[in-house]
């Protein structure tokens, strides 16, 4: 094997390119590993950890530097994967509109002059370059959608209070996920439109509930994004807040839902204040957090995404207002639709107790092993697992001592956060390319302390096209090597989406797998089935 790496200065691509080039490097024969990134610091950072360290990258100058380093069977290939890697860059920049005519602005003038009723702008350039040209498009009077991360938190502060006193909205930086207007954007999915309007500083966790929301009979409104790190003490909440004002006054959305983690406690106090002036039902989780601020607030508090996306839906379908009841009244509608929706949930999961019986006596091992594309899905199963069987090992854990010391090596019950940057360094995101990930199956099935492997599966507009060419070999070996290794995996998405949800389920249980209906319930199955095997 050789290792080399080459530096492209000033060759600035965005992150959607990065990754579809990564793919097909990393596709190549003779190709063993690869990474393909801009050189920022945390990049190189990552690159040394990938063990694709190469001296010479590490004197690239700045974020608009491309990176490559390339590990390969011998020094032809390396050459000949340059030239591919030149031609695949110069394919994306000449690529052609279904139309047959380029459509290549020199500048955001230049764009808005050839969509004039154009009202945002979804930024991915540079982190150094990205609140600049986000300035420029609040400036224009365009909300912005910053894709972009390596933001600092200085910049981010100073958009959001621009935009907050312009009337303006700023999702991001490092937003992968909205649908405004019933246009998805980036990382989203094929929903029906309803009244149910959404804000969420969790890219997976607003996917995973507005497609249960779609799922359930309901519809989106709007569902917008604010980046993670609005809601930290840093930011304040100013376009969560902002964007739940601009929720309440949407004469399109009747009920509110509010998706995050947990948010700064001064934050957390500034939304609750502002739940009590809405006249519309608010549901909300904050996960992990404290659900009784949120219901002290007058909102309804979900213990589960899935359990907010049902009462959700389960409140537009029974359809008052909190406007037109007093407390009392409030009080009693909120339980009504609290109790249709656990019913329903429980209904769903009313076998979840016999199959966890019944795959217990079929184990082989002991461990479970996650693998997850979605932080946020990754977070709600350690959470649901934790009250079944305790703490988990993970690269992104809840107990910081439960943090894996290597995070390719599984140890115990292990869940890994595929989409950490420890693993996507120069390779696209886990939601895009799934090598990464079946690799890792195979390893946990060939491992005899395994018991069930976990999985979650992200559809949409983004998303792997064609999951089923990914993951049906992938399953089907991993049954020949351990046939008492129970795959569960459940699917984020809708019939809508160009995967199409039903078909991508029918053929992953003829693989093999054992398909859930959420997250949650996915997680559930596994830590009960887990609790039965330690006796519990």
């Amino acid at each position: 094997m050789v290792l080399q790496g080459f530096i492209k200065k000033g060759e600035y691509f965005d992150s959607v390119s990065l990754m579809i080039v990564s793919k097909e490097v990393n596709a190549l024969p003779g190709i063993a590993d690869s990474a393909i990134v801009m050189g920022t610091a945390q990049n190189k950072d990552i690159v040394r950890g990938a063990n694709l360290y190469i001296k010479e990258l590490f004197d690239a100058g700045d974020d608009t530097d491309l990176l490559i380093a390339l590990s390969a069977e011998s020094e032809a290939i390396v050459k000949e994967t340059l030239v591919k890697i030149d031609e695949m860059f110069k394919a994306l920049r000449n690529k052609k509109d279904e139309g047959g005519t380029n459509f290549t602005p020199k500048s955001l003038e230049g764009a808005i002059d050839a969509l004039p009723g154009a009202n945002i702008s979804l930024i991915s350039v540079a982190g150094r370059y990205a609140a600049r040209e986000a300035m420029r498009a609040l400036k224009k009077g365009l909300h912005v959608m910053l894709f972009s991360d390596n933001v600092s938190i200085e910049d981010e502060l100073r958009l959001k209070k621009f935009a907050r006193d312009k009337g303006l909205i700023v999702m991001g930086p490092d937003c992968g996920t909205a649908v405004i207007g019933g246009v998805p954007l980036a990382f989203a999915n094929v929903l029906a439109r309803g009244d149910c309007g959404i804000v969420a500083a969790s890219g997976t966790g607003l996917q995973e509930v507005m497609t249960i929301i779609s799922n359930e009979g309901a519809g989106i409104s709007q569902a917008i994004g604010t980046g993670g790190r609005d809601v930290k003490e840093a930011i304040g909440g100013i376009m969560f807040i902002d964007a739940l004002r601009a929720l309440a006054a949407d004469p399109a959305t009747k009920v509110i839902v509010l998706v995050s983690k947990p948010p700064h406690e001064s934050v957390l106090r500034k939304i609750a204040g502002e739940i009590k002036t809405i006249k519309k039902p608010v549901v909300g989780i904050f996960i992990g957090g404290d659900a009784s601020i949120l219901e002290s607030a007058g909102a309804i508090a979900g213990t589960t995404l899935e359990e907010t996306a049902v009462i959700a839906a389960a409140a537009t379908r029974m359809g008052a207002s909190r406007a037109a009841m007093d407390g009392e009244k409030r009080g009693a509608f909120y339980r009504e639709i609290v109790a249709e929706s656990k019913a329903r949930i429980a209904e769903r999961r009313g076998a979840i107790d016999k199959q966890a019986k019944e795959l217990a006596a079929k184990c082989r091992g002991r461990y479970m092993r996650g693998l997850f594309s979605g932080g946020t899905l990754c977070d709600e199963t350690q959470l649901i697992c934790k009250d079944l069987i305790g703490f988990i090992n993970s690269n992104a854990p809840l107990d910081p001592s439960y943090r894996l010391k290597d995070s390719f090596k599984s140890v115990g019950h292990t869940i890994i956060d595929l989409g950490e940057d420890e693993f996507t360094v120069g390779r696209p995101h886990p939601m895009i390319d799934f090598s990464l990930r079946n690799k890792k199956i195979l390893e946990e099935a060939a491992d005899k302390e395994t018991a069930i492997i976990l999985l979650d599966l992200v559809l949409g507009y983004g998303s792997n096209m064609d999951p089923l060419a990914e993951f049906v070999p992938t399953f089907k070996k991993a049954k020949e090597i351990a046939p008492d290794v129970h795959i569960i995996c459940s699917i984020t998405g809708t019939d809508g989406d160009p995967q199409n949800r039903a078909r991508v389920k029918a053929e992953l249980e003829r693989a093999g797998a054992i398909m859930m209906p959420s997250n949650a319930a996915a997680s559930e199955l596994v830590g009960k089935v887990i609790r039965i095997l330690e006796g519990k």
